[in-house]
């Protein structure tokens, strides 16, 4: 099974670029207006593995919609592959295949039926279409011939992939793929969606799963409130973060902190272990180590800990809407 790039001789600098994007909804008889985007810009470079993070209710859905040309901006520019969403939106729509939230299947199709009429509905002809090599992909080689309503929800979460994959989209977008979706089948669509980037497919993935999105995203963007508060490569916005912690376990048990580590942020905890918090640009390892050492107190052993996405997302997520 070879995961297949995208053939197109255009080959833009940025697989999506919005500018300005804002989207607000009007009042109802139940609602009152809400301005879900403020005035979005944002550029996902060609062939990246991109995140877009942000807790409920940030708008990170009705810009995936926006995109997908089921929602309609108020104001602003959105393009994928280089065609605007508005004014070109049949090639825009070709570039892009979305694996939305929700799961929206036919319960009385079967995946190869599925597959083969949305191939169909993007004019993919017969002879060039994949729906083996997709179905076996995201492990419903065995299930091509059942009725969707006899998948489980895992099933049916990866047939959406399987779905979004048929016209070979040059922008793959990926909303919360694994909810629902059991360990060893996540490392399974991660491994397929990985074959997919290293060939060339622009990956923009949403997901609650912090840790999936840090080990598998190159850049990482952050919404809150309707606006981007971070964008940068991951390493870089987890560099942000001047904070780490260093675990003391000692040979012996103490009743007190020595008064020669008071100078650091530092707890006692169950009188063997000694937690250090603090800043890398002030503070180095070394100088707490030596530290415990002059306090004449013996390691049983060392554990340091480094900032994670988490720990980055809650300190950018966390202010009120009027401070952002």
């Amino acid at each position: 099974m070879t995961a297949q790039a995208p053939q197109t001789a255009q080959m833009p600098e940025n697989a999506v670029e919005i500018r300005d994007l804002v989207k607000t909804y009007g009042a109802s008889k139940v609602n009152t207006e809400k301005r879900a985007l403020k005035g979005i810009s944002l550029d996902v470079p060609r062939g990246s593995f991109f995140g877009l993070l942000g807790p409920n209710g940030a708008g990170k859905s009705t810009l995936i919609n926006i995109l997908a040309g089921l929602v309609n901006k108020t104001s602003g520019t959105a393009s994928i592959w280089g065609y605007d969403t508005e004014n070109n939106m049949r090639a825009a729509r070709r570039s892009i295949g979305i694996v939305p939230q929700e799961l929206n299947l036919d319960p009385f199709f079967t995946p190869r039926e599925l597959l083969d009429l949305q191939a169909g509905l993007y004019g993919v002809p017969a002879a060039e279409r994949r729906t083996d090599e997709i179905l076996e992909a995201v492990g419903l080689a065995d299930k091509a011939h059942s009725y969707a309503r006899t998948l489980s929800g895992g099933m049916r979460r990866r047939l959406l992939v399987a779905k979004a994959l048929v016209h070979t989209p040059q922008v793959l977008v990926l909303d919360e793929p694994t909810a629902g979706v059991d360990v060893e089948l996540r490392h399974q669509l991660w491994e397929y969606v990985k074959k997919l980037n290293k060939a060339g497919t622009t990956i923009l993935l949403t997901t609650h799963y912090l840790e999936e999105a840090e080990a598998l995203c190159d850049r990482i963007a952050i919404i809150n409130h309707g606006r981007l508060v971070a964008c940068d490569d991951t390493k870089n916005l987890l560099g942000r973060l001047d904070s780490k912690r260093v675990t003391v376990l000692l040979a012996d048990e103490i009743n007190a902190i020595p008064d020669s580590l008071k100078v650091f942020d530092v707890t006692l905890k169950d009188g063997r272990e000694l937690e250090f918090n603090y800043q890398p640009s002030k503070v180095r390892s070394g100088e707490i180590v030596r530290a415990v050492q002059d306090a004449g107190l013996r390691f049983a052993e060392i554990a340091t800990k480094e900032p994670e996405l988490e720990d980055i997302f809650v300190q950018l997520t966390s202010a009120p809407e009027s401070d952002i």
